[in-house]
């Protein structure tokens, strides 16, 4: 027998006029009605409370305002399709009907996901920006070895140059390179004595407690470098604001995202590149960015790309909430075909 969906609003007396056609037609049009409140999620709302109440039968809707002969095409038409899909054989026709008559685990743990999906984006994003901060915390203390697991597994991920990274327990925050020109930070070239070229040095030295000759006190790398450390936190930053303010905050447009937040980056993070490069480095413009730049260009890339992205994910995520709920509905409403 085929199933009737009716989307309705609470308290509509049309609602109540539909689903009393519907019980009045069954015996001409068998079918089990099951009757949906689209009240309980914005999914719903938001695809029928325009023509609400709607009726679904099979893969026809009706939407109000409709004549009673309006309805009873769209059951009959309803009805005729099913027994043509039966009488041939359908296999993937019966397979979706047994589907739409089960909640199954694989229905729970979706519509779970759906509703809880930027909780579990905002831990992850948390830890990844996080661990990096706990391994100089851990050099402090003098474990070692955990340290040097989180460098590490933070090496593929992140270039983690020394004059491009952030500082903890040490005499300064940062160590820059001198083409930087930060007049107010002792210079890396100045404590460390050694050419920014030498990259390898650059992206394996992780700190110390006192530089060797009376430089001062050193302190620990975070294992992300600066720009990353800001990418991520302002990602993470927009993920709360969005997850505080109910998810309806609208997606930033594409050409704002490129505008705002991929330009700055990319021109400030690949105008550096020649500086790093050997046979680059006679070029008449070689500059290195501040912790500043990167910073900021950071924020704007990690901001504007949640921004972006998020909203995006929302409107994919509504759509299957809305899908489980309403099947939910339904099959606490229909009885079970043997």
């Amino acid at each position: 027998m085929m199933v009737v969906t009716v989307f309705v609003k609470q308290g509509d007396p049309a609602a109540e006029k539909v689903v009393a056609l519907l019980n009045r037609l069954r015996d001409e049009y068998p079918h089990q009605l099951a009757v949906v409140s689209i009240d309980q999620d914005e999914g719903l709302r938001a695809a029928y409370e325009k023509d609400s109440p709607v009726v679904q039968a099979g893969p026809y809707r009706l939407g109000s305002p409709f004549s009673e002969q309006e309805l009873r095409v769209t059951l009959g038409a309803a009805m005729d399709r099913a027994r043509h899909l039966n009488a041939v054989g359908d296999e993937g026709y019966s397979r979706r009907i047994q589907r739409g008559r089960q909640v199954n685990t694989a229905d729970r743990i979706s519509l779970w996901l759906s509703n809880r999906y930027m909780l579990l984006i905002n831990f992850f994003i948390f830890l990844y920006v996080g661990l990096p901060f706990l391994a100089p915390l851990l050099a402090l203390n003098g474990m070692k070895a955990p340290a040097k697991a989180l460098y590490t597994i933070y090496s593929p991920l992140c270039h983690q140059l020394t004059f491009r990274s952030w500082f903890l327990f040490g005499m300064q925050p940062y160590y820059p390179r001198s083409l930087a020109e930060v007049q107010t930070m002792a210079s890396y070239e100045q404590l460390f004595n050694v050419s920014p070229a030498d990259l390898a040095f650059a992206r394996q030295f992780t700190g110390m407690e006192e530089i060797g000759y009376g430089a001062g006190r050193i302190g620990y790398k975070v294992a992300l470098c600066q720009r990353d450390v800001a990418i991520y936190g302002s990602l993470l930053a927009f993920g709360l604001i969005f997850s505080l303010t109910g998810r309806k905050i609208r997606s930033l447009p594409w050409y704002l995202w490129i505008i705002f937040g991929l330009a700055p980056i990319g021109i400030d993070g690949f105008s550096q590149l020649p500086s790093l490069l050997s046979f680059l480095s006679e070029l008449p413009v070689i500059r290195e960015s501040t912790p500043v730049l990167r910073t900021i260009t950071g924020v704007l890339f990690g901001g504007t790309t949640g921004w972006y992205l998020f909203p995006m994910i929302e409107e994919s995520m509504r759509e299957t909430r809305a899908l489980l709920t309403q099947k939910q509905s339904v099959v606490a409403q229909i009885k079970p075909q043997g």
